[in-house]
C-alpha cells in the first residue's frame, strides 16, 4: 500500500470523492503544512496554523498509479485559485500536493505540467507541491462527514455536486457498489 495526502479545499469533498475510488482503501481527513503541532479544526480554521484541509489517501499502487490519483486529483477542486475553493476562503484551502521524496515530486511536477498543458483549465495552476513533513488527523467528527450527513445544507450544495461529477466523470474507475 501506498500513501498520498492531498489538499484541494474543504476535506469534506476531498474525502468524499477518494473514497469511492477503485484501488483506494482508506481516506483520513487532516491536517498538514503548518507550524503548529497536534492543531485542532478550530484552530486552522483561523488560518493562523499554515496548516491545509487535506486527506491521507491509503492506496494499492497495483490498482492504482500514482500519476492517476494525481489525475484525478486536478479535476475534482479547483486548482487555479490561490487559497480558495469557491467560498471557502483562506490558506488552510490550498491546492495542495504533500510528497514523500523526490519520486513523488517529480512525478507531481510531471502530473501538474501535463494538466497545464492540456488546457483542462482556463487560468494558470497554482497547487502548491511541497514536503510532507507531518500529518494530523482531522477530529473524529470530521471523519466520513459526508456519508453521516448526507442532507446536510454543504454536503448537498457543494459535496454532493462534486460526487456526482466524479462518479460520472469516472465511472470506470468507481469501486464495486459505488455510484
Amino acid at each position: 500500500m501506498a500513501i498520498a495526502v492531498l489538499g484541494g479545499g474543504c476535506f469534506w469533498c476531498v474525502e468524499a470523492v477518494y473514497k469511492d475510488l477503485e484501488g483506494v482503501s482508506a481516506v483520513l481527513s487532516g491536517y498538514a503544512g503548518g507550524r503548529t503541532e497536534t492543531p485542532s479544526y478550530e484552530a486552522v480554521c483561523t488560518g493562523t496554523t499554515g496548516h491545509a484541509e487535506v486527506v491521507r489517501v491509503t492506496y494499492d499502487p497495483s490498482v492504482l498509479r500514482y500519476a492517476d490519483l494525481l489525475r484525478i486529483f486536478f479535476t475534482i477542486h479547483d486548482p487555479t485559485t490561490l487559497n480558495r475553493q469557491g467560498n471557502d476562503v483562506g490558506t488552510q484551502y490550498r491546492s495542495v500536493i504533500f510528497v514523500d521524496g523526490d519520486e513523488e515530486r517529480r512525478t507531481a511536477n510531471a502530473v501538474r505540467d501535463e494538466i497545464a498543458a492540456a488546457s483542462v483549465w482556463d487560468a494558470p495552476i497554482v497547487t502548491e507541491i511541497a514536503p510532507l513533513l507531518a500529518f494530523y488527523p482531522a477530529e473524529p467528527e470530521h471523519h466520513d462527514y459526508f456519508a453521516r450527513h448526507p442532507g446536510a445544507g454543504y454536503c448537498r450544495v457543494v459535496i454532493a455536486p462534486k460526487v456526482a461529477k466524479f462518479r460520472s466523470t469516472f465511472h470506470d474507475r468507481l469501486k464495486q457498489g459505488a455510484a
